[in-house]
């Protein structure tokens, strides 16, 4: 029974996806992590479901990028919006490392997440303009690679503070089993957008992955750390990755 309380707890937290109400305890948290991919699955059928239709209805590229877009953001609720928005403020600030971890926790939005944002969000319209129906099942490979990343950071990472989101997790996580769980789904992943297409599919494995690396030196360098806010930032930033190379591999390659 925990372990279905599990899944709603992330289901709860990481997406809008409506689910019955259960108490957080130290058992049922305890696994909540490993289901944060499942998001993802849920976020890509729908992405590859949804382009299909809208392709095959003749939509215009515009409509059909402002869709595929929009739906991650729907499906989630923004909530790794939140986390992108508030890391670049951070990062945009240049200040120390305990000002940038004040700046995570301020609920303001400075000039640079709106800046940064709606850079994203017309990057990410851009490439899904050139974007093609026999790509899409790699790029929805992808939702559930950037969370298996995700998820294992949170469990393998030092935590910037001794609060907050990543640091719950962390103290409820099983982490051997959560970081096992976590690399077995990032295996299947990418083994499955490699036989969907070879070329898409290493391109999307190697965004992801040099994403990561990324991401940890910003956390270690920048923060000290993980934060919940950082976890946020990272996803957004592999998705568009991924996102960007899958595409570019189906034009160019």
């Amino acid at each position: 029974m925990y372990v279905f309380e599990s899944l709603l707890i992330a289901l709860s937290m990481y997406s809008k996806i409506p689910v019955p109400r259960v108490e957080w305890n130290e058992k049922n948290m305890k696994y909540a992590m490993c289901f944060f991919p499942v998001i993802g699955v849920v976020t890509g059928i729908l992405e590859i479901a949804i382009g299909r239709v809208l392709l095959r209805a003749g939509a215009g590229s515009l409509l059909f990028a402002a869709a595929m877009t929009l739906l991650p953001v729907l499906v989630t609720g923004g909530i790794h919006i939140d986390g992108l928005m508030d890391t670049l403020d951070a990062l945009g600030s240049y200040g120390g490392r305990e000002k940038k971890l004040e700046i995570l926790k301020d609920p303001h939005t400075g000039a640079f997440a709106v800046l940064g944002l709606c850079c994203y969000l017309l990057w990410s319209v851009a490439v899904w303009s050139e974007a093609a129906a026999d790509m899409l099942p790699v790029i929805g490979c992808g939702y559930v690679t950037s969370r298996a990343l995700s998820g294992l950071s949170v469990v393998t990472f030092k935590a910037a503070r001794d609060s907050g989101l990543a640091r719950t997790f962390q103290d409820g996580a099983g982490r051997k089993t959560v970081g096992i769980v976590m690399i077995i789904v990032l295996l299947m992943s990418i083994a499955l957008s490699l036989r969907l297409d070879v070329r898409m599919g290493a391109a999307s494995a190697a965004a992801g992955l040099l994403s990561f690396c990324y991401y940890k030196a910003v956390c270690y360098r920048q923060f000290g750390g993980i934060t919940g806010d950082l976890a946020g930032y990272f996803l957004q930033i592999c998705e568009l990755a991924i996102l960007t190379c899958t595409v570019l591999a189906g034009r160019l390659l």
